[in-house]
């Protein structure tokens, strides 16, 4: 059996020997429940048991009262006789089982919880006791100051006092934990193939049934004892181990201290350092730092992301530091910033430093070597070649609206007539559109298409990234996967504005054109590449324009989109009327005319449940698929707190999944079970640029959930001053349109301008909407 915690990271303190106790320690916190209840139900089964027996025997007496009565008819005394008999030795089994489940169950277990689990719970608080003593004398240690002689020395020794019982506190409770994770399932098995047993015993005249279950027991039986005997074993190999590494000599309490600059795992080096926070009041903060990646970063917890120091080795450069009053300091120091550390000793600071060094020269050393290869392989003519992603997040960043949009593949024409260089887009679908199709799916109404130029209207960056998830391929594989099967043909550029008109009813508005099974409607998944048909398959596809998919867009935010463009003129409104009727007959095919526009395959998890996991997966082509489903954007998972799909948008951190929703119709008040709407979840998880577009969305920012915090308190405890600042600002703002009366303006425009560089920053610089979180946790 493999050891849970292993006895060598135990003696690093590290997080990833933090995190492994917390996952052991909740595990065995749920078997200790597990048990309680079973030993809970066993109680109750036999109890209910020997009421059946008791009631039995009266029954029983009740037979043989009948058979005296009978004593006149002997079959009928004899009978009754046997069968009271025969009753009477089942109610001894059934009282035999009882103990013998008593004994098995009941009884082990509970032996099991009570022992076992109690000097686990035991061993925990002493290395928790033991733990906090050990970090409050490093914090004392490293606050001495190097003039203060005395101090020094007591530090010094509190400090080697503590981790040498912290060391072998911490060596008792792996042990513990070892010891525990490998008795468990013995104890476990043991009573479980104990009652099996019982039942086999009282079962005797069903024997034929359980035989078929016997050997499988035997098998368990013999599987048991050699588990036994493994476990014996295990125990005294660890006891071994831990009396092995409890007698070395740690009276030299410096870690490690080599570093490896070709370590598989890439971290040259690692461990703990103090770190001076950039605040006002210069504070100092233990943490895990490592060089890896031609990088320093660190993290406070194992399961926290690394916070990236120094993006870029070869840019710094690193230095002692006598000048100051804490000892074992050194500077890491890089063009933009500098980053003050201690080390715990000496020994360790030179290390580090050593370390950082050797860092650098390697680092300068690969890039050369990389760059010679480059060299090599690019040639003066061909030079080297843009990938797909990295040629559209440069477009993101430079170049205007229609060419952004246009560039992504499908987009350069029509979505519904093919007419080539679209000005206008359709934000809530993703697809771009003539002028004289955007006029048609404006009369759809909002409901249906969200309407905007892309030269006249301003494009904000999630917007842009929204476009360049989706586009016309993407969207036609979903809303015209069977045109073929119905036999229609798609209007050309060339059409009447009838034609058209009816086709986009049918397409988007009674989606006669959506395959009924979403299994049956391959979606390319964002960032891949879709080959195009053969000349085979456009051979026998008809007039109908090929559908070709490329690279679909790998953005993950998203903003807010106005209902804006060109209104249907009065011809265009009398076209409209004129083939409404034409437009309910055209595209009906036979088959389908009882069916309902909207499929779900049994097999198939429903359109709701679909767009609720595409949305906390980020995956928009899924979500579009669902919706087109005739998935409720609003719809409520009721195995899951009611949370809607824009709740799920959040948990998955994607500012355009959220305004995809929002395009879409959703809800940005709805709240789930625990009061809690998409506003309380974004401030909790501290998703700056949801909270920006919730609030700019008419979220109800005074809403309580069943603890009744509002979001402002939410921010306020986790110290998030970005999302502190958004809030108050925007209670300021509607306190001052409250006060302006009826016609007051819409807002202030320092108010507007402020959440306009929020919403660009959670664009284009999200990193730094986490500088007020990160210098918090450092206070931490």
């Amino acid at each position: 059996m493999k050891v849970t915690v292993d006895f060598e990271e135990c003696l690093k303190d590290s997080p990833r020997f933090r995190a492994t106790l917390e996952e052991v320690e909740g595990d065995v916190t749920e078997l200790e429940l597990k048990l309680d209840k079973l030993v809970k139900l066993c109680i109750a089964m036999i109890d209910t048991g020997k009421a059946f027996c008791t009631a039995n025997k009266q029954f029983m007496n009740g037979i043989r009262d009948l058979a005296q009565y009978s004593c006149k008819d002997n079959l009928v005394e004899a009978s009754l006789t046997k069968f009271s008999d025969t009753l009477q030795e089942m109610i001894n089994y059934h009282n035999i089982l009882f103990d013998q489940i008593q004994r098995s169950i009941k009884t082990q277990l509970q032996t099991f919880v009570k022992e076992d689990i109690r000097k686990f719970k035991d061993a925990k608080k002493q290395f928790e006791k033991v733990s906090e003593e050990k970090e409050n004398a490093l914090v004392k240690n490293a606050q001495v100051q190097r003039n203060k002689q005395h101090e020094v020395e007591e530090a010094t020794n509190i400090l080697t006092a503590t981790r040498k019982c912290f060391r072998h506190i911490a060596l008792d409770y792996v042990l513990q934990i070892n010891v525990l994770q490998s008795k468990r399932r013995a104890e476990i098995l043991k009573s479980m193939l104990s009652f099996m047993y019982a039942h086999l015993a009282f079962f005797h005249q069903g024997y034929d049934l359980f035989s078929e279950l016997e050997p499988n027991m035997k098998e368990l039986g013999a599987q048991l004892d050699q588990l036994a005997i493994d476990a014996a074993k295990e125990k005294r190999d660890m006891e071994q181990k831990h009396s092995t590494i409890q007698q070395k000599d740690y009276s030299s309490d410096d870690t490690k201290l080599e570093y490896n600059v070709d370590a598989a795992n890439g971290i040259v080096m690692e461990g703990y350092l103090f770190k001076r926070a950039s605040n006002a009041f210069k504070t100092w903060n233990r943490r895990w730092f490592s060089i890896q990646n031609n990088q320093l970063v660190y993290q406070k917890k194992f399961k926290d992301n690394p916070t990236v120091v120094v993006e870029d080795l070869r840019l710094c450069t690193v230095k002692h530091c006598e000048d100051i009053e804490r000892r074992f300091c050194f500077e890491v120091v890089s063009p933009t910033k500098s980053c003050m550390l201690q080390a715990d000793s000496e020994k360790l600071r030179q290390a580090w430093i050593k370390a950082v060094q050797t860092s650098i020269a390697t680092a300068y050393r690969e890039k050369g070597d990389e760059s010679e290869k480059q060299e090599k392989k690019s040639s003066p003519s061909t030079g080297s070649l843009e990938s797909g992603s990295e040629t559209k997040e440069k477009l993101l960043k430079g170049e205007s609206a229609l060419q952004r949009v246009q560039c992504i593949p499908g987009n350069a024409a029509c979505c519904d007539c093919g007419l080539a260089d679209p000005r206008w887009a359709s934000i809530n679908l993703g697809i771009t559109l003539c002028i004289e199709c955007s006029g048609i799916h404006r009369s759809l109404g909002v409901h249906f298409s969200k309407v905007r130029s892309l030269t006249l209207d301003s494009w904000e960056p999630e917007l842009l990234k929204l476009m360049c998830e989706l586009g016309n391929d993407v969207i036609n594989r979903i809303y015209e996967a069977k045109l073929e099967k119905v036999g229609v043909k798609k209007p050309q550029s060339g059409s009447q504005r009838q034609e058209k008109e009816a086709y986009i009813r049918a397409k988007y508005v009674e989606r006669k054109f959506v395959e009924k099974q979403a299994a049956s409607v391959p979606l390319p998944e964002p960032g891949t590449k879709v080959l195009p048909p053969s000349q085979e398959e456009k051979r026998h596809s008809g007039p109908e324009k090929s559908l070709l998919a490329g690279e679909q867009g790998a953005a993950s935010q998203k903003v807010r989109s106005s209902d804006s463009g060109i209104q249907p003129n009065a011809d265009d409104s009398r076209e409209h009327l004129a083939s409404t009727i034409s437009a309910n007959s055209l595209y009906e095919a036979e088959g389908d005319k009882q069916e309902s526009p909207v499929f779900c395959d049994s097999k198939q998890p429903s359109p709701g449940l679909r767009l609720y996991r595409a949305a906390f997966e980020k995956n928009l082509p899924h979500m579009a698929e669902a919706l087109a489903h005739g998935a409720e954007v609003n719809w409520v998972n009721m195995e899951e707190n009611k949370a809607t799909p824009l709740i799920q948008a959040v948990r998955g951190g994607s500012l355009v999944t959220c305004e995809f929703l929002l395009q879409n119709g959703a809800n940005v008040n709805i709240r789930d079970m625990k009061g809690r709407g998409p506003l309380h979840h974004a401030t909790v998880l501290g998703h700056t640029g949801q909270v920006c577009l919730f609030l700019k969305r008419g979220a109800n920012q005074h809403a309580t959930d069943e603890d009744g915090k509002d979001p402002l308190s939410i921010a306020v405890e986790a110290a998030n001053a970005d999302i502190v600042t958004l809030l108050r600002l925007a209670r300021m703002n509607e306190e001052m349109r409250e006060s302006e009366g009826l016609y007051g303006q819409p807002g202030d425009e320092i108010y507007q301008d402020i959440f306009r560089d929020f919403s660009q920053m959670a664009s284009n610089n999200p990193e730094k909407l986490n500088r007020f979180q990160q210098s918090d946790s450092q206070k931490s």
